[in-house]
């Protein structure tokens, strides 16, 4: 049977293992996938991302909120022509365009548990990850990407690591209390609002799995705490398609 013919599509960052890593984007293609809207994928290098996207015309986000002109997730819906950019603005277009089956966006609950992951867990992600990111980028994005980001932190990536094993165990105590937070409508069903998924859940999984794409063992770590396992694995129906 032919493939559907695609709506969108869907601008990512690309890298060596030649799927989605990125958690922002993760965020939108579980989103698209929950719906089966059908959707190719674009991939770029770091330092294509904002020439290709400001080719397209796409506005750039606002100095004074966003350190970058530029950044993905993009889309392009071929439809009506639009270019939308950044996660929120498309999980908003997206959900007014194809509203079923229904994703809530925001609740009370979800930003609670959005503000406390960012705020508790975002900082041990931080130092794990980002010195390992750079192993599965090509050799073009792996130059950007430690310029841009050793010229923001004043030292090489590498030298983060040193503080990887103090940042997780500060953090055992509030990463639990977060995890119980999404476990809050547990008997409803295994998503922070009970039976169905929001964009909160896929604002976790997307996290996640881009920690298990990066370094297994990151991943690892947060799948023992109650709430992130339970989150994770419920959405894992919708990661099959991943490039």
């Amino acid at each position: 049977m032919a493939a559907p013919t695609p709506e969108l599509i869907l601008y990512d960052l690309a890298s060596t293992q030649g799927v989605c890593f990125s958690p922002a984007v993760w965020r939108i293609r579980l989103l698209l996938n929950y719906k089966s809207i059908p959707y190719t994928t674009t991939f770029l290098e770091f330092p294509d991302i904002a020439p290709t996207l400001s080719a397209l015309n796409i506005p750039p986000h606002d100095a004074t909120t966003s350190k970058h002109p530029y950044t993905v997730p993009a889309i392009h819906h071929l439809p009506t022509n639009t270019f939308v950019m950044d996660s929120l603005a498309i999980a908003a277009f997206i959900e007014k365009t194809y509203p079923v089956p229904e994703v809530v966006l925001t609740s009370d609950l979800g930003a609670q548990i959005e503000e406390k992951a960012r705020k508790v867990v975002g900082p041990a992600f931080y130092v794990s990850l980002v010195p390992r990111e750079i192993r599965i980028l090509s050799p073009r994005s792996q130059e950007y990407f430690r310029r841009t980001r050793e010229a923001a932190l004043g030292h090489p990536l590498e030298d983060l690591l040193a503080r990887e094993d103090a940042a997780w165990e500060a953090i055992g105590d509030e990463a639990r209390a977060a995890g119980a937070l999404m476990r809050t409508h547990k008997e409803s069903g295994p998503f922070v609002l009970g039976e169905k998924p929001c964009f909160t859940d896929f604002f976790i999984a997307g996290a996640l799995q881009n920690a298990r794409v990066v370094d297994v063992g990151v991943w690892e770590r947060c799948m023992r705490v109650e709430g992130f396992r339970e989150v994770y694995e419920a959405c894992e129906e919708w990661m099959g398609k991943k490039d």
